[in-house]
């Protein structure tokens, strides 16, 4: 069975109740990092009829795709979103918006041109809002589409954002099933940057199949790699979502997620290696079973740092970090490889 169809028949025995296509997936405000300083956000994902390659099978990490509609959102029903989330920000001065779907945001059969146009003049006109990020496949970042967004949004800035995940053709298509290659990023940032977008890259830590040192060195390429292409990095930390194929190896003991100590490691050496890139990373369900995690005792203590450097960029977050659980992480890295896939337990 290959790796897409193992993902596609997860996803075709979920369950999904129907809800409300007037009503965002979700919607929530947070800070970023923009220039020197932090600016106040607000994230939307709107509930679209979905990923196209989330319907093939998709990836196999993203549990994102059952956040679609059961029915194709009218039009309307878009734009009702769209007011309904944007009322979490009306206390804001200045603040960036952040677009996700299912999907693509730039996918004309999840957001059709017509509401696409719309969306981005009524932010365009809200002088509050200094910056429109919209993640999407890069299949959908053309020099046209761009064109197309930067032409509505002229008092805003623009910044597509795309999931990377890894600058390795084999294990984006061995561990994550993510459908497209290195070069379509390339050539997707590239356009986008030629034509008045800047790009926010996303990488995965600790995909599927990969020991805990394979994971880190491979962040640390990726970032390497694909620098030239980036403005901004946000390192995600694999986590187990319901209905994935993760889930599926992590109820039988085959998959762990990342370690704490691992994102820090790759933040220290990064930074040190591009201190004018921004890199951020959240590590969301950090110390749950499910998110990444060091031991009882640190785990949100060091999730507390990450968060904090991501906002401040600041080295010294992780100077006085200390538990005695690094030790185990450090034995991990140095015996991990010669487990056979089989995860070193804490």
């Amino acid at each position: 069975m290959s790796l897409n169809k193992a993902v596609l028949d997860i996803r075709n025995r979920q369950r999904i109740k129907p809800s409300s296509t007037r009503d965002p997936a979700a919607a929530w405000t947070g800070k970023d990092v923009l220039g020197t300083g932090q600016i106040d956000t607000i994230t939307i994902i709107f509930k679209t009829s979905g990923c196209w390659w989330g319907k093939a099978g998709g990836c196999t990490m993203c549990g994102y795709v059952y956040d679609s509609a059961q029915t194709v959102p009218s039009d309307d029903d878009l734009m009702a979103q769209l007011s309904r989330a944007m009322r979490k920000a009306s206390d804001f001065d200045k603040f960036m918006v952040k677009i996700f779907t299912s999907g693509s945001f730039l996918d004309t059969k999840e957001i059709p041109l017509e509401v696409r146009h719309k969306m981005l003049a009524e932010l365009d006109v809200d002088e509050r809002v200094v910056k429109v990020l919209a993640e999407t496949r890069p299949e959908f970042i053309t020099e046209e589409s761009v064109k197309d967004c930067v032409s509505i949004l002229k008092n805003t800035d623009f910044e597509v954002a795309t999931g990377l995940e890894t600058s390795s053709d084999a294990i984006r298509k061995q561990s994550i099933n993510k459908g497209f290659t290195f070069k379509n990023f390339t050539d997707a940032a590239t356009a986008a940057r030629a034509n008045g977008a800047t790009v926010k890259t996303y990488l995965m830590l600790k995909p599927l199949f990969l020991s805990e040192k394979e994971a880190l060195e491979d962040i640390v390429k990726t970032v390497r790699d694909a620098a030239q292409y980036s403005d901004t990095y946000s390192i995600n930390l694999c986590n187990v979502q319901r209905g994935t194929y993760v889930e599926y190896l992590w109820e039988r003991k085959q998959y762990r997620p990342p370690w704490l100590w691992s994102i820090v490691e790759i933040l220290k050496r990064t930074k040190a290696e591009f201190p004018d890139m921004i890199i951020t990373s959240d590590p969301v369900g950090a110390g749950s079973k499910r998110g990444p995690r060091n031991c009882r005792e640190c785990s949100h203590t060091v999730a507390d740092a990450i968060r904090l450097f991501s906002l401040t960029q600041d080295l010294s977050c992780f100077e006085h970090l200390s538990c005695d659980c690094k030790d185990l992480w450090e034995q991990v890295l140095e015996l991990d490889d010669h487990t056979f896939g089989s995860p070193i337990t804490d």
